[in-house]
């Protein structure tokens, strides 16, 4: 599949924009604070209805617009198909595929299947566990839309949980409802740990494989599921945990607290390990992203490159170019000073001035 172009209108700096892109690799270059990235992230918002750094509608919204509007087509095994987002400051945003209106933003799940990598996507071994159950989260709803209905349903449930263990000191009698949200929080919990755990698995030898093809042999990577209660006995930890809970007056215990364990050469690199086993683990697992979809949906993803190359030596820059030849590409950069005299297909090549974008193939 490959983003064949986009249409930006009131969407942060762009009052109006239309790009057409190859199939291949598009570099997408200038100076900071111009726009590039806001490229990048309309295409991730029509794959996952959400910003990748985290910003709300009306902050996507160009200043002083109510509204803000987002078009990409996209070729699927030859088939185009149409992603329409509508964002409002004030109200739910719209979608609609193939210019039908969806009822629920999961719907969009599977439609474009990207892989975002960042400066920031480097930390991810080091960060806390929230970021690599982000990671585990996205990753499985772009493939698994069973996951993403359990997800939904298992953080509805949590959200409620947590209301009533804060409404508790001031209405005791809410209390016998306890019981009906922690039957449904263990329910849709334990599905998202077996699809989880399933993942994982299926992950840890594609992720192998890479990373020996990185490190030259040198290194040799595991990972392995960390759930924060073992699933035959969530709702024994649950029920356990309960007197906790309500003086915490939050839920303490679930899938919503699990991590992924990283061993290299059998040592734990979220704590022990150095920067450069961090980042060399955190760029494998990119990779492995991309080969995990191919092996799903029987098709490459869009991979999404938000000047990374300028944080990784020349060495793991040369890994990643090479590995990513044979899919769509969109790469921000501040220069293309990284690609000149490398044997790299660069097929179409965009500067970025002041929300402007001028394509130099033209």
């Amino acid at each position: 599949m490959f983003v064949k172009s986009l249409e930006l209108k009131n969407y942060r700096n762009y009052e109006k924009l239309h790009m057409d892109f190859d199939s291949g690799t598009n570099i997408l270059y200038g100076d900071n604070a111009q726009g590039k990235t806001n490229i990048l992230e309309a295409v991730y918002v029509c794959a996952t209805s959400k910003s990748h750094r985290g910003s709300k509608d009306k902050e996507i919204i160009r200043f002083d617009r109510e509204e803000s509007h987002i078009k990409l087509f996209v070729d699927k095994k030859g088939v185009e198909s149409r992603i329409d987002m509508h964002l409002k400051k004030n109200k739910t945003k719209g979608i609609a595929i193939g210019g039908l209106p969806i009822r629920k933003a999961s719907e969009l799940f599977g439609n474009i299947n990207v892989v975002f990598f960042s400066p920031e996507d480097l930390n991810i071994i080091k960060n806390g566990p929230s970021e690599r159950r982000r990671f585990l989260d996205l990753e499985l709803c772009q493939l698994d839309r069973v996951y993403t209905a359990n997800l939904v349903a298992y953080n509805k449930v949590l959200n409620q949980r947590n209301r009533l263990l804060k409404e508790l000191p001031f209405r005791p009698e809410y209390e016998d409802t306890l019981p009906v949200w922690d039957e449904q929080l263990v329910k849709y919990g334990q599905e998202l740990m077996d699809i989880r755990e399933h993942f994982i698995g299926e992950m840890n030898e594609i992720l192998r494989r890479s990373h020996e093809r990185l490190t030259g042999g040198k290194e040799e990577i595991v990972i392995s599921y960390e759930p924060d209660v073992e699933k035959e006995q969530f709702s024994e930890v649950l029920f356990l945990s309960e007197e906790k809970d309500k003086k915490n007056r939050v839920t303490t215990r679930g899938p919503h607290r699990d991590d992924i364990l990283f061993l290299v050469n059998g040592v734990d690199i979220r704590k022990f390990g150095s920067q450069g086993q961090q980042r060399s683990a955190a760029l494998s697992l990119k990779l492995s992203e991309i080969e995990m979809i191919k092996k799903q949906v029987k098709d490459s993803p869009v991979l999404l490159l938000d000047d990374v190359l300028s944080e990784l030596d020349s060495g793991r820059q040369d890994h990643l170019l090479e590995s990513i030849e044979e899919i769509q590409t969109i790469i921000t950069c501040t220069g293309l000073e990284d690609f000149v005299n490398r044997h790299f297909s660069v097929n179409q090549v965009f500067q970025v001035i002041d929300g402007r974008v001028r394509n130099e193939n033209e």
